[in-house]
Order: C-alpha cells, then structure tokens, then sequence
C-alpha cells in the first residue's frame, strides 16, 4: 500500500509557530513519526511534500492517480479557500483523510468551514502532532477494509 503524505502552507514554521495552537515539534518530526508509524502499519510512504503553493500541491494529487492508494492530508489555510484541491481529489478519485493540528471547530468561524471535509474518508483535529499518526492509521484501515470487501466481491 503506498501512501502519500501532503503538507500545506506554513506547516514548514511548526515547532515555532504559533506553539499555544500548533505545538513545538517541527515538521521533520513529523514527519519521521509517520515514517515510523508506517513500518509499523507494513505501509509504505512514496513521497512527502510540504509546499505553500495551492498549485504544487494539485499537481502532486494529479500525479498520484493510479499510483498512490491514499493520501493524508493537512491543507492548512487552503482548507477553508481551495476548489482547487477539493476538484483534484474528486478528479482522481484516491481516497484521503484530512488532518488538523488544532481543533478548527474551536477556532474563529472562518476555519470552520472544510471545502473537503465532506468528501474525506475521515478528519482527525485537535490532537497535536498525534492528529497525523491517527489519520494514517485510520486511513489504512479503511483502505484495507474496502480491499477485502472488493476482493470478496470479485467473482
């Protein structure tokens, strides 16, 4: 199972960012906590891409149709302005799980709304760093159950 990891904007400054909101651990330790958790799950993380560009990021979804199982998410600041993102991710069709340091739905009024929420396999918020461990893990259960209903299915 290969998984993509997708990073938004500003997620480049974690760890000294905002440490009240965000938490103090930096994006690479973020990272490297996927990475193991991964091993753990016998998954595997084909890329991980932190952009602050809304296109960088829809072109990495585009590239991935056909051969990336799913995508973890935290599209930050786009989040509540991309279509962009939302089209990418219906146009491809990979299923994906959103993911938020904070909890958005405490937080002003304009990060309350999700242009993807609706069409996510799931949303993990609120939980610090620990919010992407969650996702993954999540992620990978859904996938390996729709695996096993596809293959009983077949004829």
């Amino acid at each position: 199972m290969k998984i993509l990891i997708l990073h938004g904007p500003n997620l480049n400054l974690l760890g000294t960012r905002e440490t009240d909101i965000y938490g103090c651990k930096t994006l690479d330790e973020i990272n490297e906590d996927l990475r193991q958790r991964a091993e753990g799950l016998d998954v595997h993380i084909e890329e991980i891409l932190q952009t602050n560009s809304e296109s960088d990021l829809v072109d990495r979804i585009q590239a991935a149709r056909g051969r990336i199982d799913g995508i973890v998410i935290n599209p930050a600041a786009y989040t509540h302005t991309s279509i962009a993102l939302r089209d990418a991710l219906l146009a491809t069709g990979i299923p994906f799980a959103e993911v938020h340091l904070s909890n958005v739905h405490g937080r002003e009024p304009f990060r309350q709304q999700s242009y993807l929420s609706d069409i996510a396999v799931g949303i993990v918020s609120g939980f610090g760093s620990e919010s992407y461990l969650l996702a993954l893990e999540g992620l990978v259960k859904r996938l390996n159950q729709e695996g096993t209903i596809r293959k009983r299915s077949d004829p």
